[in-house]
């Protein structure tokens, strides 16, 4: 195998390919992290993962470096802020359940002892060695999205939570010709 292919996702862009090689798919286990990656999937969604990217820097001033116990605490003059913030995406709706959100996962570290063990446990704390079109990694985005929706966890659905277990590395979505895709077997 070609130790320079790479997802044809990435290919052609120098940010992609650097977020590619260094980051997406690498297993997640930190909390603040996890968050992070969380958001910025949800305010992907309708938006090419490049533009997330490239925002992601003003993402995380605006958004207190993704602390989610700040964020569970922004009101209405933080959101206005945030609605002028011209350096990020500036969707109501995706500010809104960024915070609703972050109340959730507060509730869910209550209950888990972290977001770590609750999104890990999922699958015994491995990383599922398939494609996101798989069968198994769509019924576990269904599972993973079905519950959190009934945490009430806002502007999710099935493409961001698949998305998301692939960013985090619960599932490897590397194409099987990258050359990341065996670094994530087990």
């Amino acid at each position: 195998m070609n130790s320079n292919k790479k997802c044809s996702w990435c290919v052609g862009d120098k940010l992609y390919e650097s977020y590619h090689d260094c980051e997406w798919g690498f297993p997640v286990h930190n909390d603040t992290s996890l968050f992070e990656c969380l958001v910025l999937e949800t305010f992907q969604s309708g938006l090419s993962w490049i533009t997330i990217l490239r925002k992601r820097d003003a993402f995380r001033k605006a958004f207190d470096n993704f602390d989610y116990l700040k964020i569970a605490q922004y009101q209405e003059e933080k959101i206005s802020s945030l609605m002028n913030n011209k350096g990020i995406v500036r969707h109501r709706l995706k500010i809104e359940a960024t915070i609703s959100n972050a109340k959730s996962y507060i509730e869910i570290q209550k209950e888990f002892g972290s977001f770590n063990k609750y999104i890990w446990g999922y699958t015994n704390n491995t990383t599922i060695i398939n494609s996101y079109k798989s069968a198994n990694s769509k019924d576990l985005s269904e599972a993973v999205c079905i519950d959190l929706k009934k945490r009430n966890f806002k502007f999710i659905g099935l493409e961001v939570i698949c998305a998301y277990m692939q960013a985090i590395g619960i599932i490897n979505g590397h194409d099987i010709t990258c050359f990341r895709h065996v670094d994530f077997q087990n």
